[in-house]
């Protein structure tokens, strides 16, 4: 059974990155590798910074709802999570190439989810993962639940817990903790399908006494708070691993090694974003199967927002710059400029393509944010609605396009065979 992440040991650095510092320029004055793999772990280190503030914030809101349920603390919490969703969108760029990230992501941002094994669902229209023991189990209506032959005590909802109980009977779809547990508990179910709407749960499911709707309304605060928790520390730890100075965390383990793995990693966490998660598990798979039970943020209808700040991400770790929560950019040494200096037409090609990218995505974030007919990402994907098939293909196109360019700029670069992830899609 899975448990929580704690702070992983990592390898002894001795401090090697001081022979590399990132100011330092080459004797030519030019741009270096070591500069660039530096700037990077600082866009990592703001960036996380900036999904904890925002998750703090949420924390906050998610406090004032269960001590004051109402239309209007409901509503706060709900933005707060939308809000929480930009800077932790951007950072999953760093998930591919470092493992540090990729082994720990999943308490965080695991998805699809079968959200009865949380809470009450509705019969008739819960689609879960077939076979799965715990898609019922409904963890906030019972102090005990029966997966796969084990009783488990869950009288106790701590975020401990919540972390122990992912993945239970051995379902990847047993999803207990993170953004998306978070957002079924704020939304509930969405049951409009492929019509427009979102999950509709009410302020009433986190009242007290005969106020209290669908039962259970105090373990359901408890879970929900516990889940918050839970994500305020899980990316305080992450927060730590990039932090500048600290001797003993996964920063100086980066920088302790070649320029050129530093290079081969941020490259294939772009590519491999950019192809087989974003362009594949992301897009190609729910718009192929017409399933919105495999749209990312399918409770809130935030989908297009996910997306589009996804791709902000790959571009941000090409060009080197970040726009904070406060509006400040965060700007360096870049890949782009490595590029520039092998191939001036292959970075012009490259950084046209990741504008071009984020047009794309941008065209599924206007139509779900149109003020007269607005197209959610759970409607594009509709049989038979061409125009939001032509949306989604477009911006999976333009980001197919982007990683071959990608993948010939690591080769520029000195990074041989790099074969971003495809997720076992073919495009």
């Amino acid at each position: 059974m899975p448990t929580r992440f704690a702070p992983r040991p990592l390898p002894c650095v001795i401090a090697l990155a001081t022979l590399f510092p990132a100011a330092a320029m080459a004797a030519d004055g030019k741009i270096t590798a070591e500069q660039v793999v530096g700037h990077y772990a600082d866009l990592a280190h703001a960036n996380y910074q900036d999904a904890l503030v925002a998750a703090r914030t949420l924390d906050e809101r998610i406090d004032a709802l269960l001590a004051e349920p109402n239309d209007a603390t409901l509503a706060a919490a709900r933005q707060a999570w939308r809000e929480a969703r930009i800077p932790y969108q951007q950072s999953e760029v760093f998930r591919f190439g470092n493992a540090v990230v990729d082994d720990w992501e999943g308490q965080l941002n695991a998805w699809p989810l079968d959200e009865g094994m949380i809470d009450y669902v509705a019969g008739d229209d819960y689609q879960h993962e077939l076979g799965n023991a715990g898609a019922t189990a409904n963890i906030i209506a019972n102090e005990r639940i029966q997966v796969a032959g084990e009783s488990l005590d869950v009288s106790e909802l701590t975020p401990e817990l919540l972390a122990d109980l992912n993945e239970i009977g051995g379902s990847e779809a047993n999803v207990a903790t993170g953004y998306h547990a978070i957002e079924f508990l704020l939304w509930g179910q969405d049951l409009h399908g492929f019509e427009a709407g979102n999950g509709e749960r009410p302020a009433s499911d986190y009242m007290s006494g005969d106020a209290c709707t669908h039962g259970h309304c105090d373990r359901r605060g408890a879970y929900l708070d516990a889940a918050s928790d839970l994500l305020v520390d899980d990316l305080e730890w992450m927060v730590a691993q990039w932090a500048p100075d600290q001797d003993d965390n996964y920063r100086q383990a980066l920088l302790a090694e070649s320029p050129e793995e530093g290079l081969r990693r941020m490259l294939f966490g772009m590519g491999s974003l950019s192809l087989g998660e974003l362009a594949g598990e992301r897009m190609k798979v729910a718009l192929e199967a017409n399933s919105v039970e495999d749209e990312h943020d399918c409770f809130s209808d935030n989908t297009h927002n996910s997306h589009y700040y996804n791709g902000q991400g790959i571009q941000n770790v090409y060009t080197g710059t970040y726009q904070r929560l406060d509006g400040s950019t965060l700007e360096g040494p870049a890949l782009s400029d490595l590029v520039a200096a092998e191939d001036s037409t292959l970075d012009a090609t490259l950084t046209d393509q990741l504008a071009n990218s984020m047009k794309e995505l941008d065209a599924l974030k206007q139509a779900a944010e149109a003020d007269q007919a607005p197209m959610a990402f759970d409607m594009m994907i509709a049989p038979g609605n061409e125009r939001g098939a032509e949306l989604v293909n477009n911006a999976i196109l333009a980001l197919v396009t982007q990683t071959g360019s990608i993948e010939k700029a690591a080769g520029e670069l000195g990074v041989n065979s790099l074969q971003s992830d495809d997720a076992g899609h073919t495009f």
